[in-house]
């Protein structure tokens, strides 16, 4: 039985594999989309239940209105692609949070947005909020976070408990989702990759620029994020790590998102 049990679960990690869009790499996926969906949804009405929600009209307003044309920008890509099916069970939603010292935002799984006050001194502008929130969602649709979930259940479980949790829906692939969406107390428990983050970046870039923001803006975004390091850097940049190198790496991609560049 043990065999049997241990041979499942090498079998469901060596097949159950997903391509995320635009670059093409491969990636682990234990869990499926409408489980993760599903678990994100719960963790997010209880974050949001307990708030506090701003209640600065102008903040609300722009949040909104950034993250509805990305989500256009999206849902287009992924119907040209004829993958619009990837993105079923989503239902986006986005919201700001009164917490002056959190500078931070995130998306999880199934489009749930979330972006904290104190970061929106830094993106200055409603172009510079298109890279925070172009960044988030391309985790979100990249499913980083099925991703993440589907190594820390490897990690905590592994072999023949690996596939009875699988089957059970047991509670420690719940404890294990919570951590992988990065929210709240358990912000980065389970770190973004290299991989992770600079598929964000690349796929970040072009879904604001096809919203109609000007990718070039993600430059003095991430000079100012990376200008309040120091110490005590900002939550944001705990488990999305600015350099030298991260912003070389946008400019050799700015290139490209340009071209899906179209003011609006």
């Amino acid at each position: 039985m043990l065999k049997k049990l241990t041979f499942l679960a090498s079998l469901a990690f060596l097949t159950a594999c997903t391509t995320v869009p635009i670059t093409g790499r491969r990636q682990l996926s234990l869990v499926s989309d409408s489980e993760i969906n599903s678990l994100a949804a719960t963790q997010y009405r209880e974050v949001i239940a307990k708030g506090p929600l701003s209640t600065n009209a102008q903040y609300n307003a722009m949040v909104k209105r950034v993250g509805q044309r990305i989500q256009v920008a999206v849902e287009s890509y992924f119907r040209q692609q004829n993958a619009s099916e990837q993105l079923a069970g989503y239902q986006w939603e986005f919201n700001v949070i009164q917490d002056d010292k959190q500078q931070n935002a995130w998306c999880m799984p199934g489009g749930k947005v979330a972006v904290y006050t104190g970061i929106l001194p830094i993106t200055q502008d409603e172009n510079g909020l298109a890279v925070v929130m172009g960044h988030e969602i391309a985790h979100a649709v990249a499913k980083h976070g099925n991703e993440r979930m589907s190594q820390g259940l490897v990690q905590q479980l592994g072999g023949s408990a690996l596939s009875v949790a699988l089957q059970n829906n047991a509670p420690v692939t719940q404890q294990v989702a919570l951590q992988a969406f990065g929210v709240g107390s358990t912000l980065g428990l389970l770190k973004y990759g290299r991989n992770q983050e600079s598929e964000a970046d690349h796929l970040g870039l072009i879904f604001m620029a096809m919203a109609g923001y000007n990718p070039d803006g993600a430059i003095g975004f991430w000079q100012r994020m990376e200008a309040k390091g120091g110490a005590a850097p900002p939550e944001f940049l705990s488990t999305h790590p600015s350099s030298g190198t991260r912003i070389a790496d946008i400019q050799r991609e700015l290139p490209n998102a340009r071209k899906y560049y179209k003011p609006q």
